[in-house]
């Protein structure tokens, strides 16, 4: 029986994102996966393990085929935002325990371009099967869905829509310091308020941008770590957790998934919130971000509109800095975010943010980071939590 082994980070890389007209998905795979090898400095012969959702009939057979893998290890698992955090966990598990020396992440989408050239509308459907079919006669959009739990969280806790502002104008600030993000000029929580209405209680700004772009993170056991030409960034702990399929499931609006696979990440990381330097939470839209604050642990349940108000998640001069690369809401959105969080969660934890790049009050460079995603209308998280080397 081969001994668990310390699992790092070695290779984080997006592709080209934004406004990319002239890409496939697949293109934007191979893009991405090109970039995280570059990055750790490491041949693909070394990658045996493979994960990837959301391309291909037969994903990750297709994509892992366009890219000349043939994996001895593969991870489909497909739960919406969350998949990326979860597939990571399931990576880890599989190279600690000997299964896979390295495994490759990869995610690319071409949601924006598609609308543009009419291949798809702008309407994401889910079927009408299952546990659906009770709730799409009443015309309960994906949206509508998220807007419906944002509003109980506003009745139940005195939640106001200027505090949910805030999580918008942040991560706008935040974005305004990275280059690459497709929306950078700074936003007021007026300007937030008096946009279209979208559904209520979200005006436009209140939701995730839609982008194209991908991502790739490469993970491998720690004897493959001397060979990169990066430092490594630990995978400390993880947890997942499913919770409802229908919203008439769901117990309580104003808990997420979080509360549970956070607080398995941290108690198998061994660390607690409040050691926490950098976070990275999917927001596709501002309800999310406070909701999953809050489920993490890093204020009490009801308080998030509380914490989000002070700025504290601004990278200049914010306490818990919170999606420091402008996150789904500014950033870049192209449909499961949440390999970009991994991503950006190692580039701060390696140093490599410029102007947006995090220090710990001494001046030092993040110790710390979670990630955290969320996936279907909080039906599913994942939360990793990584430690530089």
């Amino acid at each position: 029986m081969v001994a668990r082994r310390k699992v790092a980070v070695v290779g984080a890389a997006l592709s080209d994102c934004g406004r990319v007209d002239d890409a496939t998905p697949y293109a934007l795979h191979a893009q991405a996966a090109r970039r995280a090898l570059a990055d750790a400095g490491l041949d693909r012969t070394l990658v045996d393990g493979f994960a990837s959702a959301g391309l291909g009939t037969l994903a990750p057979v297709e994509v892992a085929a366009y890219l000349g893998l043939r994996p001895t290890w593969v991870d489909s698992t497909s739960v919406g935002g969350s998949t990326w955090e979860v597939m990571a966990a399931h990576a880890a598990d599989a190279i600690a325990a000997g299964h896979a020396r390295a495994v490759l992440l990869v995610y690319g989408s071409t949601a924006r371009a598609d609308v543009r050239a009419g291949r798809r509308t702008g309407t994401l459907s889910f079927g009408t099967r299952g546990p659906l079919q009770f709730e799409v006669p009443y015309g309960h959009t994906l949206i509508a869905k998220y807007a419906m739990a944002a509003r109980r969280h506003m009745i139940e806790y005195g939640t106001t829509i200027e505090q949910l502002a805030e999580v918008a104008v942040q991560a706008r600030a935040n974005a305004a310091l990275n280059p690459e993000a497709m929306f950078r000029t700074p936003v007021t929580v007026d300007e937030v308020l008096t946009g279209p209405m979208i559904a209520d209680p979200f005006t436009k700004l209140h939701c995730c941008v839609r982008s194209d772009g991908g991502a790739a993170v490469l993970l491998v056991a720690e004897e493959y770590v001397r060979d990169c030409r990066t430092s490594p960034v630990w995978v400390l702990g993880a947890g997942e957790c499913v919770s409802h399929a229908a919203m008439s499931d769901w117990p309580d609006f104003t808990v997420s998934p979080a509360a549970v696979s956070g607080r398995l990440a941290f108690e198998r990381a061994g660390v607690r919130p409040s050691e926490i330097d950098v976070a990275e939470i999917y927001d596709a839209f501002t309800y999310m971000t406070l909701v999953t604050l809050e489920d993490l642990g890093f204020c009490a349940k009801g308080e998030g509109g509380a914490f989000v108000e002070k700025g504290r998640l601004r990278v200049e001069g914010g306490e818990l800095p919170v999606n420091t690369d402008g996150g789904g809401l500014s950033a870049q959105h192209p449909g499961m975010r949440g390999l970009f969080l991994l991503v950006e969660a190692v580039r701060q934890l390696r140093g490599e943010c410029g102007q947006r790049q995090v220090r710990r009050g001494d001046g030092t460079l993040p110790r710390l980071a979670v990630a955290s995603g969320t996936g279907g209308w909080f039906c599913s998280s994942g939360t990793v939590v990584l430690g530089a080397g």
